[in-house]
């Protein structure tokens, strides 16, 4: 089956694509597009003039077109595209971590991006954000309504604000809204330098490493019984090819 890649949308036109779907929309073979949805994320998704690229984004198309299948990418909300899968607006999402909530609705791939987290200081502060005495007296900060801000708050950090991307928890951390921030060094490292900074001017402190990948819906994994495999087996083609 031939490849077929859909322009990158935004939030709203996602909105009206999705609602289209249906008998007209099926492909010639008689199958519906595999839908994906993601989040605007430089530098592992993001929209360069009117395409769709990135890192994540790059390894996603590069896996599907080994398949040779029919997908579409949509551009959205983190929200959307993870309520979409739930409610089969969209077959999967990426890129993301695995957890409990996630794994309610869906099944992760191999990972698509692994990626170290460090906890972002100012030079001059003596805080530990390793050292549990430090979770209260301090105030953290992280993406609004991911994994490591739900991290955070499980955990019993001083969360204070609610950056809905990186880029504010960067404004944040050097207006001093926030004491620590945590984030993914890529893309801190990217943000950082989008603002002419560097990361020498802050105190890093490793964290942990992360692995985020691809999460198909349950209902499209049992639909489709060897897609699973067959795309982890094409991922990891990739992931050596555009090494």
């Amino acid at each position: 089956m031939k490849s077929r890649r859909c322009a990158p949308l935004v939030t709203a036109a996602v909105v009206a694509v999705v609602n289209l779907f249906g008998a007209a929309h099926l492909s010639a073979q008689g199958a519906q597009p595999l839908r994906l949805a993601t989040q605007e994320l430089p530098p592992y998704q993001m929209i360069e003039g009117d395409r769709m690229t990135g890192i994540a984004v790059r390894r996603i198309r590069c896996a599907l077109d080994r398949l040779d299948i029919s997908y579409e990418l949509y551009m959205t909300t983190w929200s959307e595209a993870q309520l979409g899968t739930q409610t089969g607006r969209f077959d999967g999402f990426f890129v993301g971590s695995s957890n409990a909530a996630r794994a309610e609705f869906s099944v992760s791939s191999i990972p698509v991006v692994s990626e170290s987290l460090a906890w972002y200081l100012p030079l001059n502060s003596e805080i530990d954000p390793n050292d549990a005495k430090d979770a209260l007296r301090a105030r953290y900060g992280a993406k609004f309504a991911t994994s490591k801000w739900r991290y955070l708050h499980r955990n019993g950090y001083n969360v204070v604000m609610r950056p809905r991307d990186a880029d504010s928890l960067l404004n944040m951390l050097l207006v001093g809204d926030v004491d620590v921030a945590l984030e993914y060094e890529l893309i801190f490292a990217h943000f950082l330098g989008e603002r002419g900074l560097s990361e020498s001017q802050f105190q890093k402190v490793p964290f942990r490493r992360q692995h985020m990948g691809a999460h198909f819906s349950k209902r499209f994994v049992e639909a489709n019984p060897l897609f699973l495999k067959r795309f982890n087996e094409s991922l990891q083609q990739c992931l050596v090819a555009l090494q």
